[in-house]
């Protein structure tokens, strides 16, 4: 929940949680939208100091050493280990932190080393559709209606455009291919963990967010400073300021934002953020890092959009 972009809530948006939404959630919402896709150009800055490795598990330390505290002030507490329903708890936030927090994080921040950070961006706007045919499978009562499955190939041919060599400019690495894959498969790992998220006991969110990140941090830092030689890189000023960004921002302090919008107006309007965050994530590498977009472009996120929108029903529902 606290990754490069949210997974995609259980409930479906609908007119109601439109309507039912004040000024004040949407610019909430509009902010978190800015924050996920912001966090791209951040990493894109900071990894001009860090290694991948070191700058996530960097980022997963700041985010657990302020989401944690922070939980147990909103008196949302990590759940004990004595009662069988909260050691489920943890099993599915011990999936949470490995589906949702190490292994997308990694895959992201290693692919922006070889892609550009739009177009890392851009392929998050996949995970909703993949989320699609895994709760067909694994959540009960989440069927691939003909509705969602229309949905779904709307979609897919988005991604399929997307991935194209046309949408994009080259960043001319010869391991741009592979990085794009990973990409996607980052996108597969957030799906997976929506559907774990989906699948858990009920506990609070903010003590989930803060045990997943806890979780990660603890297995991926001394990792790092195994394998990762951290202590042998040299940083800079603009590269620490990415990084302490991405782990205040949009790690830690989004999880705040995104508890809070939820409690106001509800999972389905927060769904709303799976369509800003690509967009944002495009606007600010043309913007901030002069990436290039070709008209492709635009056509693809169109059409990943729009299927997203018509299998969650938000628009032409379905009879």
């Amino acid at each position: 929940m606290t990754a490069h972009s949210p997974p995609a809530p259980a409930a479906t948006a609908s007119p109601a949680a439109f309507s039912a939404a004040t000024s004040a959630d949407w610019l909430m919402l509009l902010s978190l939208g800015m924050i996920w896709g912001g966090s791209f150009v951040a990493s894109e800055f900071a990894l001009q100091g860090f290694s991948p490795f070191s700058l996530v598990a960097l980022r997963l330390c700041i985010g657990a050493l302020l989401l944690v505290p922070l939980a147990y002030a909103l008196r949302s507490p990590l759940p004990g280990l004595r009662a069988p329903t909260d050691r489920r708890v943890w099993l599915h936030i011990l999936g949470l932190a490995l589906l949702s927090n190490v292994l997308p994080f990694n895959l992201l921040t290693w692919a922006q080393t070889h892609v550009t950070a739009g177009f890392a961006g851009v392929s998050m706007a996949a995970m909703p559709l993949f989320v699609l045919p895994l709760a067909h499978f694994f959540v009960p009562g989440e069927r691939m209606t003909r509705r969602r499955l229309t949905g779904f190939a709307i979609g897919f041919l988005g991604v399929a455009i997307l991935f194209g060599p046309a949408a994009f400019a080259s960043s001319q690495d010869p391991q741009e291919g592979t990085a794009r894959l990973a990409c996607l498969l980052a996108a597969f790992c957030y799906a997976c963990g929506s559907i774990v998220t989906r699948r858990s006991p009920p506990a609070p969110m903010a003590a989930f967010s803060a045990g997943s990140l806890l979780i990660a941090a603890v297995v991926l830092a001394p990792l790092a400073l195994a394998f990762d030689d951290p202590l042998s890189l040299s940083p800079g000023p603009r590269d620490w300021s990415a990084a302490l960004f991405l782990g205040v921002v949009p790690t830690a302090g989004a999880a705040l934002l995104l508890v809070s919008l939820i409690r106001r107006a509800g999972p389905p309007f927060l769904s709303m953020v799976n369509y800003m965050v690509p967009v944002w994530a495009a606007i600010f590498g043309v913007l901030l890092l002069g990436e290039e977009v070709s008209w492709t472009f635009g056509v693809a996120l169109g059409l990943i959009l729009l299927g997203v929108a018509y299998a969650q029903g938000v628009i032409l529902r379905a009879r």
